[in-house]
């Protein structure tokens, strides 16, 4: 039933860019773990809140192959630009050489190292960031740049449901407890409004308030 009705929410969505689509083929024929590419529906789903926000500046924490970067930076005011920063140097030409074939390479910035590192020195503030790196540093992560996100601006993480295993309170996995801790901590944060949308492995909406 879930494949059927992904296959109709497909169906019943713009189609996929064929850039994107050649990438996101790419992807799978030349990269380990392949799966972590978004894809055409949140994909699409992350285009839109762009368009919606229409940031002057986005951030995003882990590139890989730059599906989620191109989607984003669809959405950017005409002189906006897009950080994305990735820890593995062997993505980055690949990723722009797909960011000059959608016509975003003059808007996106790569950055290449830890997030945590990185963030403290950029002297930017965002309308909008989207994390989706290493999910045992995602507490990190959310606290180096919290403080950079604009009052009103939006963070979008992902995996946060991580095919439903933070259900597992005794696990011993370090990714899926990374997870449950930073779920845990957004319970505990002021000063923003959040939700987890059920969009393909969750995804976590937050609104600093202003």
């Amino acid at each position: 039933m879930n494949n059927k009705l992904d296959k109709y929410i497909e169906e019943h969505s713009t189609p996929e860019d064929p850039v994107l689509e050649d990438l996101y083929r790419q992807t799978h024929l030349r990269f380990v773990n392949p799966n972590m590419v978004s894809g055409h529906l949140q994909g699409k789903f992350l285009e839109l809140i762009s368009l919606m926000i229409k940031p002057d500046n986005i951030l995003e924490i882990g590139t890989f192959t730059g599906y989620s970067a191109i989607c984003l930076s669809k959405g950017l005011k005409p002189d906006g630009k897009l950080i994305t920063i990735e820890i593995n140097d062997e993505l980055n030409s690949f990723a722009h050489s797909f960011f000059c074939r959608a016509g975003a390479d003059e808007k996106i910035i790569q950055l290449t190292g830890r997030a945590q590192d990185i963030i403290p020195k950029l002297d930017l503030m965002f309308d909008l960031v989207f994390i989706d790196g290493d999910k045992r540093e995602y507490n990190e992560y959310y606290n180096a740049v919290i403080g950079k996100v604009k009052p009103g601006g939006f963070i979008l993480v992902d995996n946060v449901l991580w095919d439903g295993k933070v259900l597992d309170k005794n696990t011993s996995d370090q990714q899926t407890m990374g997870i449950i801790n930073f779920n845990n901590m957004i319970q505990n944060e002021k000063n923003i409004d959040y939700e987890i949308l059920p969009l393909r492995d969750g995804l976590m909406l937050i609104h600093k308030k202003i």
